[in-house]
């Protein structure tokens, strides 16, 4: 692995969190939406990673480093955007707007707490990826003053 694709690894990471954190924002913006009906209720979503193996980057490149029968890791990508199945919030509020004819109104089944702590662990995952690019950079500027010396 070439000093090159850590600034790819690192932006599929950046990527992959900031996908993460616009999910949990729209979450957390819809937790108190009220519908009158378990279809039209809005569900928490949940994106769905997966690893982007080296091979698959650069096909017949030689994986310098990696032992005979492993595979290295060339970063990640987004397989999808799932909805929870959890149960949805059914409170009885007979004088809401949105009640059924029964008198309850749906709620979405977002955890804000939940969600605060992907928030927290997306920020923090991709601020990571960031001072990975930072280091590679200044090892990248070092590697060229090595001659000047």
């Amino acid at each position: 692995m070439s000093l090159g694709n850590i600034f790819d690894i690192a932006g599929s990471g950046m990527t992959a969190q900031s996908l993460r954190l616009n999910t949990t924002a729209s979450n957390i913006a819809n937790a108190e939406t009220a519908s009158s009906s378990t279809d039209t209720t809005y569900r928490a979503r949940k994106p769905v990673f997966s690893a982007i193996q080296q091979s698959m980057m650069n096909p017949g490149q030689q994986d310098f480093g990696v032992q005979a029968g492993e595979v290295a890791g060339a970063g990640v990508r987004v397989e999808g955007i799932v909805e929870s199945d959890a149960e949805l919030q059914m409170r009885y509020e007979p004088h809401h707007p949105a009640a059924n004819e029964d008198g309850y109104v749906y709620y979405p089944n977002v955890n804000v707490v939940e969600e605060m702590a992907d928030m927290m662990s997306s920020s923090r995952s991709f601020q990571m990826n960031v001072d990975i690019m930072n280091t590679a950079k200044s090892m990248m500027q070092r590697i060229l003053t090595l001659g000047q010396q």
